[in-house]
């Protein structure tokens, strides 16, 4: 794999090896390595004696995959449903996509140049289904008229079993898959084990495998192909807005609107880029989806680089949810709120969405438990506030610490009087009015030893006001403690 990295070097055979049971070991050749008669499994010594001049280098499995990964990408020109055949293959269900290469040997033809271009020789098949096409693009046979006699002249390797079943089913004679279909299934299934009775049964299409996609196919999905590649990164964003008014109009005749949204830049050389936003609302509003786009690549830490150009802008709606037209409260109730989703999908797609969060209420009567902190695009509709009731004081502190302070020395009246003097970072406070107590129990049916709080609103000489608790009653413990836990301004 990654044969990108030695395009135009000299022709010297190239091997990867890897360290098994303390041995290094060929893993995987090239062409030259090939020719020169060489094969995977060998210990590096070996090869060395037999070929001198061998440029060897580290197995990168991880590297391979992504590598990989990247060719997935790049074949979803053809189609949204691509899987990975590791270690080196890609399976493509283009059923439904050759009419836009006037059939599928134009497609192959032109996915053969465009890897071609990347150092890649290709090796494919069609298949009615996949593990057909996988078998014959794996194991080339003789030549056979249709592909059923073709699968059967493939050898038994091609069923894709264990080693063991393998040897076994050559040591029992029977060297092609069309041996093993002439005999009984019940036969083999008994001798074999049920795989091998199950791969019977897919490469004669009796069974169709599914074909595990890498990412499903979005509800709707438009694009554009250009003849000649457009390098210009603001021609490609003009385009990507008819896009979005095309799935807009398409989610208006659902009555819905569309959350996630992701825009592919297929460059001419096969690499992908790619655009993702979210909104906290489904929305069909063009304007706002352009403007997230070009918040989301302003964000991004490499520029777009059209390189030689881009010759298929796709944009998908992954999530599209239930959306009618709403009816604006003459106050402005919901055009507010709109206008602060906007704020946070705006946020969101420069920052993160992880990184905007919105307090939420909680169903605590424990102060510092009594709110979370939770994404603001995807955090559930929120709970209610308690509000004061007109003209009261507010019961809780605007600022509130978490974990409460502790009070470094504290006058009181006992058992449960309220505090006359107190000293709190090493500043003494004279209390001249005070308020309480509230007293909240601990949360017993979690644990029975939490202890009970008692919360007085305190004001000092000097006008500062705080809130603050002793935690425990006399009866509960020898010497509850102090606590400050928020100031009101």
């Amino acid at each position: 794999m990654r044969p990108h990295l030695f395009v135009g070097r000299a022709e010297t055979p190239i091997a990867f090896v890897e360290t098994v049971s303390g041995g290094v070991r060929l893993k995987a050749l090239d062409r030259e390595a090939v020719r020169a008669g060489l094969q995977p499994g060998l210990t590096l010594a070996d090869a060395r004696a037999r070929v001198p001049e061998l440029e060897v280098y580290e197995h990168d499995a991880h590297a391979d995959h992504e590598w990989l990964e990247r060719l997935a990408d790049g074949c979803q020109r053809y189609t949204p449903s691509v899987a990975l055949d590791e270690p080196d293959g890609l399976i493509l269900d283009i059923a439904g996509c050759v009419h836009e290469f006037e059939g599928e040997r134009r497609l192959a033809a032109d996915l053969e140049e465009r890897l071609a271009r990347r150092g890649l020789l290709v090796r494919h098949a069609f298949g009615d289904t996949p593990d057909t096409a996988r078998a014959l693009a794996r194991y080339a046979g003789a030549p056979a008229p249709d592909e059923k006699r073709a699968v059967k002249r493939l050898p038994v390797a091609a069923l894709g079993l264990d080693e063991d079943a393998t040897t076994a089913l050559s040591r029992a004679g029977l060297k092609t898959v069309g041996d093993v279909m002439a005999r009984p299934l019940s036969v083999i299934a008994a001798r074999f084990g049920e795989e091998a009775a199950m791969m019977i049964r897919r490469l004669d299409g009796s069974v169709k495998g599914p074909i595990v996609a890498r990412r499903t196919v979005p509800k709707i999905g438009v694009e554009r192909r250009f003849a000649e590649p457009i390098a210009r990164t603001e021609y490609a964003l003009e385009m990507l807005a008819e896009l979005a008014t095309e799935a807009a109009g398409q989610l208006a005749d659902r009555h819905e609107g569309g959350r996630r949204w992701e825009a592919r830049l297929f460059r001419a050389d096969g690499l992908v880029q790619r655009l993702r936003i979210e909104t906290g609302q489904p929305t069909r509003d063009v304007a706002l989806l352009m403007r997230l786009f070009r918040e989301r690549i302003d964000s991004l830490a490499d520029p777009l680089d059209p390189g030689f150009g881009y010759d298929l802008v796709r944009l998908d709606v992954a999530l599209a949810e239930k959306f009618d037209a709403s009816q604006l409260k003459l106050e402005g109730g919901e055009a507010q709120k709109g206008e602060v989703a906007q704020l946070v999908d705006q946020l969101g797609t420069r920052l993160g969405r992880a990184r905007v969060r919105r307090f939420s209420a909680r169903d605590s009567h424990i102060p510092e438990q009594a709110e979370l902190m939770l994404p603001a695009a995807d955090a559930p509709a929120p709970t209610p506030w308690v509000a004061p009731e007109t003209g009261e004081p507010p019961l809780r502190p605007i600022y509130l610490f978490d974990p409460p302070q502790p009070i470094e020395s504290m006058l009181a009246e006992v058992p449960d009087g309220p505090p006359h003097r107190f000293r709190w970072r090493r500043t003494v406070h004279d209390v001249a009015h005070s308020e309480g107590p509230e007293r909240i129990a601990g949360e017993w049916w979690r644990r029975e030893d939490i202890p009970t709080r008692d919360y007085y609103r305190i004001e000092d000489r000097r006008g500062r006001r705080f809130w603050i608790f002793r935690h425990g009653l006399y009866t509960e413990m020898e010497a509850p403690r102090w606590y400050l836990h928020g100031v009101f301004a």
